[in-house]
């Protein structure tokens, strides 16, 4: 019986963090200033407001500056919208974050589309999302990218156990459990791509979208057929052990919360953790897996587009 070897998700995006760190170093050396990202969060939501500490944690690390502009729930899309137009205009700013979610009534669609495309590190804006498509170079959702990088890794030091040889991907198969624009979208693009964009290699993999529509045991069905599994849905419990081929990857990005009755509240993914180890053979858990390296692949965008602002070329991790 199999039990899989975890990705050590922290680890993983340390390695990032170093090497961003070196990098910013001889930027900042080179009279350049240091690269900055704006924040904008809105109040009253103690996970965003603990996530956005952690990567202003993770820019302070690397020598990144950070500002983070707090809005009330009950700010007006017209006000947002302003202030974006200004971190638009400032030449202090390099990245623009806009921390998720945000309140009900504020259309998201337009305010990604407000940033430019420059400054657009969280990947979201259609000039950035359409490039993807055309397997031209842009900014990847930070998301996506980490999913990439993981499985890019996977024979290096992305395992708590690194006595593995590194996946082959090129005409295998990969299944992804969820059709979000800014998640499952651009990790099936990733996958699927034959193209090398900006230090990014296509991990050229014959690629299924499963979402809310696929009859389930449909979803059953293409799951087990895949070699790497990527579930980004948002659903504890999603993916169960007979779901699983026998040594198949997988990587849990999706992202719950739960309370049991005097308990803490706890973070979940889609995967049954205590199933799916018995099957797959690699396995990314939820917390300590992609979540890390999401947010050094924030750092690693925000970088590149300081270095774009000055004209130079995308660089590879």
């Amino acid at each position: 019986r199999l039990h899989s070897k975890l990705i050590d998700g922290k680890s993983l995006a340390n390695k990032v963090l170093n090497e961003l760190k070196t990098n910013v170093c001889k930027w900042v050396e080179k009279k350049n200033p240091a690269p900055h990202l704006s924040v904008i969060l809105v109040e009253g939501n103690s996970s965003n407001e603990s996530y956005v500490r952690m990567k202003c944690k993770a820019a302070r690390f690397v020598g990144i500056t950070t500002e983070v502009y707090k809005i009330p729930k009950r700010t007006s899309q017209t006000d947002i919208l302003k202030m974006i137009d200004d971190l638009n205009c400032s030449s202090r700013v390099d990245g623009i974050l806009i921390q998720l979610p945000v309140s009900e009534h504020m259309d998201l669609r337009e305010l990604c589309q407000k940033i430019l495309p420059s400054k657009d590190v969280d990947g979201f804006t259609p000039d950035s999302l359409g490039k993807l498509c055309l397997n031209e170079p842009s900014f990847v959702p930070c998301t996506a990218l980490a999913v990439h990088h993981i499985i890019s890794s996977l024979g290096q030091s992305a395992l708590r156990d690194t006595n593995i040889e590194g996946i082959k991907t090129i005409g295998k198969k990969a299944v992804v459990c969820g059709r979000s624009k800014h998640v499952g979208l651009p990790i099936a693009l990733l996958l699927h791509s034959s193209t090398k964009l900006a230090g990014i290699e296509g991990l050229n993999m014959s690629t299924t979208i499963c979402h809310r529509h696929t009859p389930f045991e449909e979803v059953s069905t293409f799951a087990r057929s895949a070699d790497i599994l990527v579930t980004a849905v948002g659903q504890p419990n999603l993916i169960r052990g007979h779901m699983v081929k026998p040594g198949a990857v997988v990587i849990d990005v999706g992202f719950s919360e739960i309370h049991l009755e005097g308990q803490k509240r706890q973070v979940v993914g889609d995967v049954n953790m205590s199933e799916v180890q018995e099957v797959a053979s690699i396995l990314s858990p939820v917390p300590g897996g992609v979540g890390p390296v999401t947010v050094a692949m924030l750092m690693y965008n925000t970088f590149l587009a300081a270095k774009n602002r000055k004209k130079q070329n995308f660089d590879e991790l």
